[in-house]
């Protein structure tokens, strides 16, 4: 990676939250590291790994200063995925963070959001720094402890600090 500054991550396109009082917008949550998982309830890696992750990241990062943000990204199996079968999922495995749902592209499988961050799949893990800077975009299963570490050094970082340095992982 070069040392350009990283790019500040777009908006979330979603069409519905649950475990939120109000849509959840990233400019709103400046000077809070932002952790994106985005999922699908069908996907193995998601069900094993990547929410059981999430939910410990929400559980053990104080909320003023890290927010765990969960994106049901579907670009399959469609017709199983509904709004319905996910309230029902996030009730049965006992998810506490938001999780909004992804809009669906009107030209093609991959939803809004996914597209717009670039997501290859899913799991993927993004870490949005304090100043709403993606600082991490990570596909597959991740490392507790490597994630962990990454979220500490973002939280450690001033939120008007210049980031000239590769990111967090590399």
């Amino acid at each position: 990676m070069t040392n350009a500054l990283p790019d500040l991550a777009p908006p979330l396109d979603v069409v519905r939250w649950f475990d939120t009082p109000a849509p959840l917008d990233l400019a709103a949550l400046r000077g809070r590291v932002v952790v994106l998982h985005a999922f699908q309830m069908l996907c193995p890696g998601c069900v094993q790994g990547g929410l059981p992750q999430a939910q410990r990241i929400a559980q053990l990062f104080p909320a003023g200063q890290v927010a765990v943000i969960g994106l049901h990204t579907v670009f399959e199996h469609h017709a199983a995925m509904t709004p319905i079968s996910l309230e029902a999922f996030i009730h049965e495995f006992r998810l506490t963070f938001p999780i909004g749902v992804d809009r669906p592209a009107e030209d093609g499988p991959v939803p809004r959001t996914m597209a717009a961050y670039g997501m290859r799949g899913t799991p993927s893990l993004i870490l949005i720094d304090r100043a709403g800077r993606i600082r991490k975009h990570g596909f597959g299963t991740e490392e507790d402890l490597r994630v962990g570490a990454e979220i500490a050094t973002l939280m450690a970082e001033p939120a008007d600090r210049e980031v000239t340095a590769p990111p967090v992982g590399a």
